[in-house]
Formats: structure tokens, C-alpha cells, sequence
């Protein structure tokens, strides 16, 4: 394990999309010195986003391959790095990264792991209820 732990961690097919939210320019900076960001094939996502209010990320402060998002009046703007189109998600020309598919597998069985001693693990099966009668989830 790499020590990884995003705030956000997506997946779809042939993809998965990494966001960190920062909250202030020391969060910013405090994260350039990590292990895996030193090193892009140690992290997760083949994809991968910083997200915060505007002034404190700007493009040019990115590491090489990452995009940038920004979070104004409770809405997300896409400023830079998103991909052009559904399209570019799966394909490996479009990829900025190679995610590193062993801790990304590890990231999700520990999320379904934690599922387990919940006791929602059925829940990805039924699917979740809500503001619906019991029996009736979509």
C-alpha cells in the first residue's frame, strides 16, 4: 500500500478518476511532498483532480497531468484537464496517468470490506431505498 487516501475516488469502465479537495495553499503544497505524488505510477487514478474555491489552486500551480476544479456559489466548474468528451474517459491515448491498479483494487475492498461490518453489503445488491416504501429500492 501506497498510503493513499483520496478525498473522492471514482470508477467507470476501462477508468478511474482521483479528486483531492484543498482547502488552503499549505494543503496545496504539503501535498506535493507524498510519496505517490512524487512518484505518478505509485498513485490512484488515471485520471486525477484537485478541487477547490478559486484562489487557491490556479492552473499553473498543477503537477503535470492533472486537471484542476473549481468549487463556486455550491457548483463545480470544470477549469482545466477535463476530458473532452465520454469518449476520452476509457481510452489509454487520452489517460494523463496510469492509475495504480493493485492499491486502486485495495482501496475498493477495503471500502466493501467496511461495507461488510456495517451491514450494508446487501445494499449493493438491493440497492438503496430512499424516500421509497421498503421493498420498492431502484
Amino acid at each position: 500500500s501506497t498510503g493513499e487516501q483520496p478525498d473522492a475516488m471514482g470508477f467507470r469502465n476501462s477508468a478511474s478518476c482521483l479528486i483531492e479537495a484543498k482547502c488552503s495553499r499549505a494543503d496545496l503544497l504539503a501535498d506535493r511532498n507524498k510519496r505517490f505524488r512524487k512518484n505518478p505510477s505509485l498513485g490512484m487514478g488515471d485520471w486525477r483532480f484537485f478541487i477547490s474555491e478559486p484562489g487557491i489552486i490556479s492552473v499553473e500551480d498543477l503537477p503535470p497531468g492533472w486537471g484542476l476544479l473549481h468549487v463556486v456559489n455550491g457548483r463545480v466548474r470544470k477549469v482545466h484537464g477535463w476530458p473532452k468528451g465520454n469518449c476520452c474517459w476509457g481510452n489509454p491515448d487520452d489517460k494523463p496517468f496510469t492509475g495504480n491498479k493493485q492499491v486502486e483494487c485495495d482501496y475498493m475492498l477495503s471500502a466493501l470490506r467496511r461495507m461488510e461490518l456495517r451491514g450494508h453489503l446487501n445494499e449493493i445488491y438491493d440497492g438503496v431505498i430512499v424516500n421509497k416504501k421498503e421493498g420498492n429500492a431502484a
